[in-house]
């Protein structure tokens, strides 16, 4: 219970900032808990941003004296991840994506780049297709790299 109201903590800080809280691990034992926290907003998260927001969080967590030795990571939550919010596309126009989404009674994949946002919709283009997903109906989507 503790752990989530500092959770909401870290959130309410974060938000502040201006980003979202995207994924929070906490592992390890009371010798070394390791605390990870994933952040991503509208814009690029950059370095500077990590460093602010850890210190904050730092304090929050000294504040509580909930852990005694830790070892907190604050990052973007990197390609590997896949997206949670819909603030969270719009940096990624003109990017190749893997998608699956529900439509109708089942799920449905595509890969495609997303070419643009209205409201909740998003429009990928899938070689000769345009398509429209509601946000909602998105299961899971990633973004692919490209090299």
């Amino acid at each position: 219970m503790k752990n989530l109201k500092l959770i909401e903590k870290f959130e309410e800080i974060i938000a502040s900032e201006g980003f979202l809280l995207i994924d929070t691990i906490i592992r390890g034992d009371d010798k070394l808990r390791i605390i990870e926290i994933f952040i991503d907003g509208e814009r690029a998260v950059t370095t500077d941003d990590c460093m602010r927001i850890s210190r904050l969080i730092e304090k929050a967590i000294d504040e509580s004296n909930l852990f005694k030795n830790y070892r907190l990571d604050v990052s973007s939550p990197g390609v590997d991840r896949p997206l949670k919010y819909l603030v969270q596309y719009g940096k990624h126009i003109n990017r190749n994506f893997e998608v699956n989404y529900k439509d109708k009674d089942s799920v449905k994949k595509i890969t495609g780049k997303l070419i643009r946002i209205d409201g909740n919709q998003l429009y990928f283009q899938n070689k000769n297709n345009e398509i429209k997903i509601n946000f909602e109906d998105i299961t899971k989507a990633k973004v692919l790299i490209s090299f």
